[in-house]
């Protein structure tokens, strides 16, 4: 029977299938995704039998020699745990999905087959990070990762808009993953290998206060290093400014990266690792602090923006902040579920997105309302997503927001309680927003003409809305064998999650308030918004202008990068060009047309020449010998 040793195929299917698009492709346009869907569909269906292994006989790790060098031996293998089969399900069925989606939405692009080799390449590297069971092909796996979404979000190349958002995607994640890389390496330089399980172990043993190789000073230096890593895939402040931009890509792409792939790869990096972080607390009070900062200022700054797209980019950012809080707060279960249950929905928000722009050609939703009346499945799938990921029982994000919530409560200051709850509020209000001004209301006279998405783009939206309706109810314990999904991904000792009534019913009222403001403000218009633009007007003035960070960020790349790499260029065209390669040959040119003028061809004067330097040896031998 198919079980967990074949999982290795899972990514590898995905591989291939890269090269097959691209060869093929050329003698069967069009044909491309095919393959590729073929491809994702076989290791979804592979993730099927593994995931039933695992829950039979129980997690197992399979490892394999690569080669040495220097003395130490490199392997290539793969864990199967309930961490990483959790995160296998999400990527391959997220995945599947938005390539079915891609069918009809890229069917006109002339790089179709290339959108589809790269969907293909990029899935597979996700996969990878997700089994492997070494830092070392973790890392590889890793820059692939970073490689894909590259070239994803600058697919349109012709345009500059997403030239410079992949340039930006790529440098800024490029500086937190040195600090990943200087991490590892550090692990390596004490542990002497780069296995996970060897390293974990000596974690443990220095958690115990048994001997071990790891020290308490640089178990905190590689954990704050791995989480700088996170930081730069996950878009946590001061590493975020690449995400809203990399909406310049083609929306099913955004609906990859946001709901499986680039950024849920930080998020899995510190739970994989997190024994390092608990060995180090210290470490895990600082991802807290970086992910509350991330999730209020990203919840901010989704609430003034118009675009659609950006709106749900800062939504990603926002609630990736929340699972950083999480992990931070010692909610390693709460904040995986939330992963699962945010991707989902995500997906879900960013399919329908790319309806609507299908649909009437626009994404500012200014220019939208009521496209329920001509989008009515849109509406309805973007509405689910919108208050799973508000919040709003009994749907998927409300589950795993309210274990989150009871992690912060239980591990971490009151003032953690209070800014978090703001951001719970301020999510539900964003996401409210942006449903009510896009879809109810009057139906402009431009967006009559709009329509539904086409089967193939309706598919997976219904798909992915039953799962973000129901995937929540996992929390929940159904049978005596089945204590919730608490129970299958915790860290330790399995338990199913627990569910606080005052707290839960807490953040249920403040969601369900907040979509009630914005029902009175956007809809009804009995609420007038003007004082609450003028009470808050200084933090929306730095919210609309992104608390002025990527302003600071361009200011330093045209005053110091741009000057310093000027005249680094002056340098090496004057010094380097000019004087050490030009003027040695120059010199040389030089030194032999003034010999030129001693070659003559004449035998006597070649003779006098020898006679001369045979005198000048004799003189200097007599010099040494005699007189020496």
């Amino acid at each position: 029977m198919i079980g967990m040793e074949y999982a290795w195929l899972i990514p590898v299917l995905s591989f291939v299938a890269f090269p097959l698009i691209l060869l093929l492709g050329k003698f069967f346009p069009g044909k491309g995704s095919s393959i590729s869907i073929g491809a994702m569909g076989a290791g979804f269906i592979l993730f099927l039998f593994v995931m039933a292994d695992l829950l039979s006989n129980g997690e197992d790790f399979f490892s394999y020699k690569w080669f040495d060098v220097g003395g130490v031996e490199l392997t290539w293998g793969f864990i199967i745990d309930p961490l990483s089969v959790s995160i296998l399900g999400l990527v391959t069925f997220v995945a599947l999905m938005v390539q079915i989606y891609s069918v009809s939405y890229m069917k006109d692009d002339p790089r179709f087959n290339w959108y589809f080799g790269i969907q293909a390449f990029f899935a597979g590297s996700m996969l990878t990070l997700v089994l492997a069971d070494n830092f070392l092909l973790l890392y590889i796996a890793w820059e692939l990762v970073g490689l894909c979404s590259y070239l994803l979000i600058g697919f349109w190349y012709e345009r500059k808009p997403a030239v410079e958002a992949a340039k930006k995607a790529f440098i800024t994640t490029r500086l937190a993953d040195v600090a990943l890389l200087v991490g590892i390496l550090l692990l390596f330089k004490q542990v002497g290998s780069f296995s996970m399980s060897e390293t974990f172990e000596q974690a443990e043993l220095l958690m115990a206060g048994a001997n071990s190789a790891l020290s308490s000073g640089t178990t905190l230096i590689a954990a704050l290093l791995i989480f700088v890593g996170a930081m730069g895939k996950s878009a946590q402040v001061p590493f975020h400014v690449w995400l809203p931009d990399a909406m310049e890509g083609p929306t099913p792409v955004s609906a990859l990266i946001h709901a499986a792939t680039m950024v849920a790869a930080g998020i899995y990096l510190v739970a994989r690792t997190f024994v390092i972080f608990e060995a180090a607390p210290d470490s895990l009070l600082i991802v807290a602090i970086v992910g509350l900062l991330t999730t209020l200022m990203a919840a901010s700054m989704a609430l003034v923006m118009t675009d659609l797209k950006q709106i749900l980019a800062y939504s990603t950012i926002s609630h990736l902040g929340l699972m950083m809080l999480s992990l931070g707060s010692f909610g390693y279960t709460a904040a995986i579920f939330h992963l699962m249950t945010h991707g989902f929905s995500k997906a879900l928000l960013f399919l329908a997105a790319g309806s609507v722009m299908h649909g009437i050609g626009r994404t500012d939703i200014r220019q939208m309302g009521g496209l329920i009346k001509v989008m009515p499945l849109t509406a309805l799938a973007f509405g689910i997503g919108a208050v799973s990921l508000g919040g709003i029982p009994i749907f998927a994000g409300f589950w795993s927001k309210d274990e989150i919530l009871l992690s912060v409560l239980d591990h971490r200051h009151p003032i953690f309680m209070i800014l978090v709850l703001v951001a719970v509020f301020l999510s539900a209000l964003y996401m409210a927003r942006a449903f009510f001004v896009a879809f109810m209301g009057e139906l402009s006279d431009e967006n009559r003409e709009g329509h539904e998405a086409p089967a193939l783009m309706a598919i997976p939206m219904i798909l992915l809305s039953i799962l973000a309706v129901t995937f929540g109810l996992l929390a929940l314990e159904w049978t005596d064998s089945f204590h919730g999904i608490g129970s299958f991904i915790f860290v330790h000792e399995g338990h199913g999650f627990e569910f606080n009534l005052i707290l839960g019913l807490g953040s249920a009222i403040l969601a369900a308030s907040a979509f009630i403001i914005a029902w009175l403000i956007y809809v009804k218009g009995s609420v007038p918004i003007s004082p609450f633009k003028r009470t808050f007007a200084p933090i929306i003035s730095m919210a609309e202008r992104k608390y002025y960070l990527d302003s600071m960020y361009q200011g330093f790349i045209d005053r110091v990068v741009l000057v310093f790499s000027a005249l680094v260029a002056k340098f090496d065209r004057v010094f380097v060009n000019d004087v050490a390669v030009n003027g040695v040959a120059e010199s040389v040119k030089r030194s032999a047309f003034t010999l030129r003028h001693h070659v003559t061809g004449l035998m006597y004067n070649y003779a006098f020449v020898m006679v001369v330097g045979a005198i000048a040896l004799a003189a200097a031998w007599w010099a040494v010998a005699v007189k020496g």
